[in-house]
């Protein structure tokens, strides 16, 4: 009896081992769910790794600390388990289990094979595979060659992380503007709504502008934010003249303003995001000493608690990398990718049209109880995401994760509590982003009229 219940903690039936009166669950979620965590758990290690202040908290309160470092072989100190490099090996060894996932779950349609099997469960067995191959990771020959060529994998899937986050942002404009200009074929009332929100995402696109203008910059010096500013400014007016061009409009007649709104909100928040991160700038005053120049003046008042800042700023950066995980591998956001998208025929205009389900991949969903939370089996017919796509996701957000957590290019002096500690890696990743973002968009806007024989579909 004993040797069945842990099979089955071992096993598909994990999920379901909840109390009773929690929710009705779909197995597509609940799978999901666990991945997630395995991912909050690792990114977590990966945090008190870079925090000083946990392990000289460490050293200060855990008796026998050091005889503990040396039994496990980490080092006099256990300084083989704090800093960037520590962080890598973790990061490798989690970016190595999604991406063999990936490699594992290709070509899987429905929940029945035996491969489904082993990615909707045994979650004691995969958390003690995850955990071994993080350990693995400190045992690597050559430690000096492998984190030289690691820093480099992790900084080209970070960027590609970004880039996906990027497409997926230009797509779900287009997918806004497109299903409420539907609805406006039928009632006024969308018109209304199209036209208010535009109105409310340029509002805050030119009053971030002019915040920035003010606070950002000054008479004398700031030659960078004065510059950056005024370029970032004129490209959401350019691509805002460009989306309701007559040439444009003949070609895409659901282009509109709501999207170059959506993408100059965007593009303001990457500018505040690339300032914020810029190491300061100071000058010598009247009386010949340094100040701070080109920040606002209340923001040095917010660093004062830097753990309370730095933890706080921290939650909220991974809780968005988790969400822009979980919503960039649903099957519409994995089919954008590919460029396949819904006719404007099949919309159906709603408020929250972003929160749809999937889809229908089990009309009929099985539900089974087994004693605990009850879970509907909803991939019976067929997947409600792509199994190989999700986890590849995955592998690429721990590489971003890796990448940021470590300050990107300069990781040698990295910190969890100088998070907020500009440098100039961050500043000039945001930067591009922010360009790189206008540039998907301008294509989609421009890509008919550079190839009017092909048929194009956002």
């Amino acid at each position: 009896c004993v040797t069945f219940q842990l099979a089955c903690c071992c096993g598909i039936a994990a999920c379901s081992l909840c109390c009773r009166c929690c929710p009705k669950i779909k197995q597509s979620t609940s799978t999901r769910f666990m991945y997630a965590l395995y991912f909050i758990l690792v990114t977590i290690i990966c945090c008190v790794m870079m925090s000083t202040t946990v392990a000289n908290e460490m050293k200060t309160h855990i008796p026998f600390y050091k005889q503990m470092c040396k039994g496990i072989q980490a080092g006099e100190m256990c300084e083989k388990l704090v800093g960037y490099s520590a962080v890598y090996k973790v990061c490798f060894g989690m970016a190595c289990f999604f991406f063999l996932f990936s490699l594992f779950t290709i070509k899987i349609n429905n929940s029945k094979s035996c491969r489904a099997y082993i990615h909707n469960g045994f979650w004691l067995i995969k958390l003690i595979v995850l955990a071994a191959m993080c350990s693995g990771a400190f045992f690597i020959p050559d430690q000096d060659t492998f984190l030289n060529a690691w820093r480099y994998v992790g900084a080209a899937g970070g960027f590609l992380f970004i880039a996906i986050q990027l497409i997926l942002l230009v797509e779900f404009a287009h997918k806004w503007n497109k299903n409420w200009t539907a609805g406006a074929n039928h009632k006024q009332m969308w018109n209304g709504l199209l036209a208010l929100v535009t109105l409310i995402l340029y509002s805050i696109a030119a009053a971030a502008l002019v915040l920035m203008a003010l606070f950002y910059t000054r008479s004398e010096g700031c030659m960078y934010n004065k510059v950056l500013i005024g370029v970032n400014g004129g490209l959401c007016l350019f691509v805002s003249l460009v989306a309701i061009s007559p040439c444009v409009q003949n070609r895409q007649p659901h282009s509109g303003l709501l999207q170059s709104g959506v993408i100059s909100c965007y593009v303001m928040y990457l500018t505040f995001s690339a300032l914020s991160s810029k190491p300061p700038e100071t000058i010598l005053d009247e009386n010949n000493r340094n100040i701070t120049i080109c920040v606002p003046e209340f923001s040095q008042g917010l660093h004062r608690d830097e753990n309370l800042v730095t933890g706080l700023g921290t939650t909220i950066l991974f809780g968005c990398i988790l969400y822009s995980c979980l919503t960039s591998t649903t099957r519409a956001s994995s089919e954008a990718l590919r460029g396949i998208y819904a006719t404007a025929e099949t919309e159906v205009a709603r408020c929250c049209f972003c929160c749809v389900p999937d889809g229908d991949a089990d009309a009929d969903e099985h539900v089974e109880k087994r004693g605990g939370q009850t879970v509907v089996y909803d991939e019976k017919k067929g997947t409600v995401y792509s199994y190989a796509y999700f986890h590849f996701v995955f592998f690429l957000a721990s590489l971003y994760v890796m990448m940021t957590v470590t300050h990107w290019f300069h990781y040698e002096s990295a910190q969890i509590e100088k998070f907020f500690t500009g440098t100039w890696s961050i500043f000039w990743i945001k930067m591009v982003s922010c360009w790189v973002c206008v540039c998907l968009y301008l294509w989609t806007l421009i890509a008919p009229l550079c190839c009017p024989t092909r048929e194009f579909s956002v």
